[in-house]
């Protein structure tokens, strides 16, 4: 018995060690892909200029002046980190989580990592949409893989996704894979074309040119489970704030509206968001 309790602690003690190192596979994977990309990284440089927004719907116009893009550089990709978000894993279950994100000008492309933990134990989540194949994929205790969702509906899923975020990155708005078309003088619909798959969705704006939401059809609810559900899919921005000259996000959310209400199921606690541009 005393070599019993001997041996588990010694397991036990090895596990902490473990969890307590700072290497993980799915950190490393993140690294790579990342690293991979933004070596390939090449498109449009130069400045945003008049020219480049004046075929665009009006609303979208003023969101450009609004932020105080005109004159700036072009980005080739962003680099967008979160701290102590609240995200709903289900109804009965919300953790905190940190969360990093790039998106990428040239082709859509997205990859986010998710660090937080589930009872004590490490848990790490990968968001990849890369060469039109998305993926959410997430881990416990560092080797234990807890889901890995493919399919159409989350390329699709992940491509909206990236329609819903091109006006923090304004140089993919300008890209030919996406098209406008005016509404009236606050609203303003996108849809994004790549890889065989299209996707719409509703841009609206109050009357200084600030980007309130982004509202779409075009995405399933896919929980940890893998079961999926209808509903409309919003993004909104509650604040913006300025550096440099510059106007950003500081404070957003995603909502489901299901049937029976609305769910914020990312950061509905309003942690700020700091957005890095290159």
């Amino acid at each position: 018995m005393e070599i019993f309790l001997f041996v588990l602690l010694i397991i036990v003690v090895l596990v902490v060690i473990f969890f307590k190192l700072p290497y993980s596979k799915t950190v490393s994977e993140f690294s790579n892909v990342i690293n991979q990309h933004i070596v390939n990284t090449k498109g449009e440089s130069g400045f945003f200029e008049e020219k480049d927004i004046e075929d665009m719907p009006l609303p979208v116009q003023r969101y450009f002046r609004f932020c105080g893009y005109i004159g700036t550089p072009k980005m080739f990709y962003m680099k967008a980190t979160f701290e102590d978000v609240d995200f709903k894993m289900s109804k009965d279950k919300t953790i905190k989580i940190d969360y990093t994100q790039y998106n990428f000008v040239e082709k859509p492309e997205r990859f986010a990592l998710i660090n937080s933990s589930l009872y004590g134990i490490p848990f790490e989540g990968f968001d990849s949409y890369d060469n039109g194949v998305g993926s959410m994929k997430g881990s416990i205790a560092k080797v234990v893989t807890l889901f890995d969702q493919r399919g159409d509906e989350m390329d699709k899923a992940c491509l909206v996704t990236i329609l819903a975020e091109c006006l923090a990155v304004p140089n993919i708005a300008l890209q030919d894979y996406i098209k406008w078309e005016a509404i009236d003088d606050t609203h303003a619909k996108a849809t994004i074309n790549y890889y065989g798959i299209s996707a719409s969705g509703i841009f609206t704006f109050n009357e200084e040119g600030a980007m309130l939401s982004f509202r779409t059809k075009d995405r399933v609810a896919t929980d940890m489970n893998g079961f999926t559900r209808e509903a409309e899919w919003s993004t909104i921005i509650c604040e913006y704030k300025e550096i440099n000259g510059l106007k950003y996000p500081d404070k957003l959310q995603s909502i489901w509206h299901y049937e029976e209400g609305d769910s914020i199921y990312f950061n509905e606690n309003k942690a700020s968001i700091s957005i890095e541009y290159y």
